[in-house]
């Protein structure tokens, strides 16, 4: 059974940068299929911020296009997302997802990173 650990959250000043990774185990990488990233912010519904194709291909929330990166690591077995110019409203806990169809999380779930915005 598929496994996901997310790290690199922390607090941060606006404007600034984190890296978040999300490190998969118990199943070999090159199988897995489209994965994503997600977030809930206190007192909202866990919603949608990147998908990452089995090739790579991103399809981003309009909230980060343009300032958050996603990328598949093989080797390392990570999914990372570089996030920049960071605003308070990106603070939430952010989550992996082993299978993402369309913008809808099918699989597995990490436990969570915490990633605070200060204004």
């Amino acid at each position: 059974q598929v496994q996901l650990q997310e790290s690199g959250g922390g607090l941060v000043q606006t404007g600034g940068s984190l890296t978040l990774t999300c490190t998969v185990s118990g199943r070999t990488f090159g199988t897995l299929g489209t994965v994503g990233w997600f977030r809930q912010a206190p007192g909202k519904e866990r919603e949608f911020v990147v998908r990452i194709s089995w090739s790579g291909v991103c399809t981003y929330a309009d909230a980060v296009k343009g300032r958050f990166t996603a990328t598949r690591h093989s080797t390392k077995n990570t999914i990372d997302l570089q996030m920049n110019d960071l605003k308070p409203e990106d603070t939430a806990v952010y989550y992996c997802n082993s299978e993402v169809v369309d913008r809808t999380p099918t699989g597995s779930w990490g436990q969570g990173t915490q990633v605070t915005v200060s204004s």
